[in-house]
């Protein structure tokens, strides 16, 4: 029989919100280029157009196991020109990667105004979610 595990609302808002401790007063860079495997991926040839902060509470408290983050601090001034493809988010020391996620104007982890970045323009996240899987069905 294949593997079906079904996890409880207080299961999945357990581990979201234990997982959100780590963003506090942490990182996300915005990258152009191909999104790497894994969150453990070396980043090579992608470029990091802008860097946004997280707060000291980094997420709302989890509602059955979706987290939205709370308003990030800005980036002042894009490092670089391109189009925003993925972003990797990082603890407090910005070297600790915690995960990597979708960047778009819809449909996506991440949801900004426009993927396009200007050099030295202000870059805003508009949202941002996360959702534990209850499900693990045939995995």
């Amino acid at each position: 029989m294949p593997k079906n595990t079904q996890l409880t609302n207080l299961v999945v808002d357990t581990q979201a919100n234990s997982m959100a401790t780590l963003f506090n007063s942490g990182f996300m860079d915005l990258l152009d280029g191909s999104q790497p495997a894994t969150g453990n991926t070396a980043i090579t040839t992608q470029n990091v157009l802008a860097s946004v902060g997280f707060n000291a509470t980094a997420w709302g408290a989890s509602a059955n196991g979706v987290l939205t983050a709370g308003v990030m601090t800005a980036c002042s001034s894009a490092n670089l020109s391109g189009n925003a493809a993925w972003a990797r988010c990082y603890k407090s020391d910005h070297t600790t990667a915690l995960m990597d996620v979708s960047v778009g104007t819809a449909n996506a982890n991440i949801i900004l105004n426009s993927v396009v970045i200007q050099a030295g323009a202000q870059v805003s996240v508009s949202s941002m979610t996360h959702t534990v899987a209850k499900s693990t069905a045939n995995t």
